[in-house]
């Protein structure tokens, strides 16, 4: 992890102003059809399960300055991009093959209702018939930069 100032803190300023560059990347790729609320929708749900399975990606529990507290979140920025059902697929063959953590949204899950619909449609379908709308993944910047090899960032 590579720490710069883009503006110098001054008198009674909080460091705020730092950019820090990870060694990792969180990363979220959705097909490019979906309307606007499935894209949100699809992003919080793949996420959720990257603090689970991947506990150094999230930080420490906030606090405002009345003591009230908050959940922790991600450490470093999750970044989201788009592409075609075919850039989807070749993405996920290739996070499959280099076993990064991954999570995967099927367009069945548009239809269900809870955790358990989910995992069963899902679990009903082949890894290669999977009709995918987003996968989101964790790994060092280069091998998430392979897999996402023909997406473009979210606009």
């Amino acid at each position: 992890m590579q720490t710069t100032y883009k503006t110098p803190p001054g008198p009674g300023r909080q460091s705020r102003c730092m950019s820090t560059r990870f060694d990792t990347k969180i990363a979220v790729l959705l097909r490019e059809d979906l309307e606007p609320w499935q894209r949100l929708n699809v992003t919080a749900f793949l996420v959720s399960g990257l603090g689970t399975q991947v506990p150094e990606v999230v930080g420490e529990p906030y606090e405002d300055a009345d003591g009230v507290p908050y959940l922790p979140m991600f450490r470093q920025p999750v970044l989201v991009f788009q592409g075609t059902k075919e850039v989807l697929g070749a993405a996920h063959a290739r996070a499959l093959s280099r076993a990064l953590p991954r999570a995967v949204f099927t367009s069945d899950l548009f239809a269900t209702g809870h955790d358990e619909a989910n995992r069963a449609a899902v679990r009903a379908v082949g890894t290669a018939g999977l009709d995918l709308v987003g996968l989101s993944l964790h790994g060092p910047r280069n091998a998430v930069d392979k897999v996402l090899k023909g997406a473009r960032m979210h606009p």
